[in-house]
């Protein structure tokens, strides 16, 4: 005897995809970030997951030159993003990096010239400038789609699947090694408020006059260039 096959009910269906999209919907999570006391700005929060993930193919972001500082200072990508290295001043630059992450050189160069730099290994890269000492910034290169920087209350909002993760903190003037711990977000989320031991900020160094007139006339972008 054959045995006919009955189509389920419109609602059925109806109802599976919505506990699907309901158990895909992600959580949010609330990291305070805190140092001295106080809410600590441009620190990079992230939720790392057991298996970490690349950027899709094509994801790019910009580390620029202005007034001879890195703009960001601090600039966050996934694991595969090429970053380009724009020039926005009348002088050239010579980027560099030797941190493990990421050792590279830019060789002197001016406006859009210089050659995009692929970030494949998570890690802190330090950014320095062959010709201006003064210059620093960094890339934090993070295998998860899960990050932000903290702003000036010291607090990130991160909208992430339940799971297990774990919770990584970094700031530039990280005394120690970078916070990490693990955490379970549940479909209710997570709120959570840890703190970072960071060096006070430093004034920045000023640049003497004979320096700069110095670094002007030899690294000037001539007038005739494009």
């Amino acid at each position: 005897m054959r045995r006919l096959r009955v189509a389920a009910p419109a609602t059925t269906l109806l109802l599976g995809a919505w506990l699907l999209c309901s158990h895909a919907q992600a959580a949010t999570v609330r990291i305070t970030v805190n140092a001295s006391g106080a809410g600590l700005s441009d620190a990079v929060v992230s939720l790392q997951p057991a298996q970490g993930r690349a950027a899709p193919a094509g994801t790019t972001a910009a580390m620029d030159q202005r007034d001879s500082q890195f703009v960001p200072a601090v600039l966050v990508v996934q694991t595969g993003t090429v970053v380009t290295f724009p020039n926005s001043d009348h002088i050239r630059h010579q980027v560099y990096s030797f941190s493990p992450a990421k050792r590279f050189e830019l060789p002197l160069y001016a406006g859009t010239t210089a050659k995009p730099v692929r970030f494949d290994q998570p890690g802190v890269v330090v950014l320095g400038c062959n010709i201006h000492d003064w210059m620093l910034g960094h890339i934090v290169v993070l295998d998860t789609p899960f990050f932000a920087t903290t702003g000036a209350q010291g607090t990130v909002t991160l909208e992430v699947p339940p799971g297990q993760y774990t919770l990584h903190a970094w700031h530039a003037r990280l005394q120690n090694t970078a916070f990490a711990q693990q955490v379970t977000v549940t479909a209710q989320g997570l709120n959570q408020a840890i703190t970072l031991g960071v060096a006070p900020a430093k004034p920045d160094a000023p640049v003497s006059d004979r320096v700069r007139a110095l670094q002007e006339k030899f690294r000037r972008i001539p007038a005739e260039s494009p």
